[in-house]
């Protein structure tokens, strides 16, 4: 549903669990991650969910990806 070619790669979902987030704020988790992505993310990465949890916050539900809308205004 995006204004790409066929089989772009430029959505991506990622969920951490990782007991090394605990006593870290939101805001540092990400940080952290976008750190080590930093190669990946420049190179044509649009859109990035972080989904990032300690053990004692993770249910164990995968969190849904909203419906992209495309790049084209429809």
């Amino acid at each position: 549903m995006h204004s790409v070619p066929p089989n772009s790669e430029t959505h991506f979902k990622v969920v951490l669990v990782s007991e090394l987030f605990s006593g870290m704020r939101p805001v540092k988790r990400h940080q952290k991650v976008y750190g080590l992505l930093q190669e990946e993310l420049s190179s044509g990465v649009h859109a990035l969910a972080l989904h990032i949890y300690t053990p004692e916050e993770w249910d164990g539900q995968m969190p849904e990806s909203p419906a992209c809308k495309g790049g084209n205004g429809k």
